[in-house]
């Protein structure tokens, strides 16, 4: 029998929209978006124009995937009305800081070709730095002047987040962090639920290294659907926004095929099992200031 599972923020599925879940801050998230790790700025912009020909309504980036030109580009060849795309991207680790950060967005919008972004998230703590308030302050600040409407973070711990909570009113509507079967990160989501913080999951595939497991092949089978597909709706059911990447126009519209369907308690049971609290991507006390760290 199919259940329905409590999710993993306080901030609700939109019961309005099955297709979005709420943040704190009154506005919503689509709860499939594109990611685009990796993917050079003019295959972005094919990627981005077919992702939002299939229907999706989230990009997301980051200024040092260096490909915002080609997704601002995507969005504007698409047709799609701006206004209809929640566009997140995200300031670099070499950028910490008040004035910096200030800076780095004034940058990043220019290259997206945008006026304004719908959530902007700081990409890693850098907690070695004693930056993280000087950072958020200025992440405040942009949204204040309305040029980012949501503010968030990505691959904080419970540490850094405790760090936010001590200083500011102002708090991270989202956490964007590795998560999928190999890696549930029970502790983190449990904080996320307890401070109307949304689950973002990045590589919520595990790259793709996960799905030989037969237990997805199985669970595919009763439900017409690929193993891919059966970890996006495990995500979906426990209330996790997931952000695939894919350039494969095919792929980017299976991934997309999710909504209609549920895992049955006994299936969520089998999936839970597959925890080794395994790290594909770079753990968030160790990321690089140069390059991209391993999976983000």
């Amino acid at each position: 029998m199919s259940i329905n599972v409590t999710p993993d923020t306080s901030a609700p599925v939109g019961a309005a929209d099955p297709t979005t879940v709420a943040l704190a801050d009154g506005r919503s998230i689509p709860r499939v978006g594109l990611g685009v790790l990796r993917v050079a700025s003019d295959d972005a912009a094919a990627s981005v124009r077919s992702a939002l020909e299939a229907g999706y309504r989230s990009i997301d980036t980051a200024a040092v995937y260096g490909n915002e030109e080609g997704v601002g580009r995507g969005i504007r060849e698409s047709g799609v009305d701006r206004e209809d795309v929640f566009l997140t991207t995200k300031v670099w680790n070499t950028d910490h800081g008040y004035e910096e950060t200030l800076a780095a967005f004034d940058k990043s919008v220019t290259r997206l070709g945008v006026d304004h972004v719908d959530l902007y998230l700081v990409h890693w703590p850098m907690a070695h730095l004693g930056r993280i308030q000087d950072t958020w302050r200025a992440l405040s600040e942009i949204k204040r002047q309305g040029r980012a409407r949501s503010i968030g973070v990505s691959n904080f711990l419970v540490k850094h987040l405790e760090l936010l909570r001590a200083e500011f009113d102002e708090q991270p509507v989202l956490n964007q962090i590795e998560l999928h079967p190999w890696m549930q990160q029970h502790e983190l989501r449990a904080y996320h639920q307890a401070h109307a913080i949304v689950t973002e999951a990045w590589s919520p595939l595990g790259q793709g290294k996960l799905l030989d497991e037969p237990v997805l092949a199985e669970i595919g089978v009763r439900h017409g659907k690929s193993p891919a597909q059966v970890v996006l709706r495990w995500h979906l059911d426990l209330g996790h926004v997931v952000i695939p990447k894919s350039s494969n126009p095919d792929r980017i519209r299976q991934n997309l095929d999710v909504l209609d369907f549920t895992l049955t308690e006994d299936e969520h049971a089998r999936l839970a099992a597959m925890n080794r609290d395994h790290r594909i991507g770079t753990h968030p006390d160790t990321p690089p200031t140069n390059g991209l760290p391993a999976g983000h």
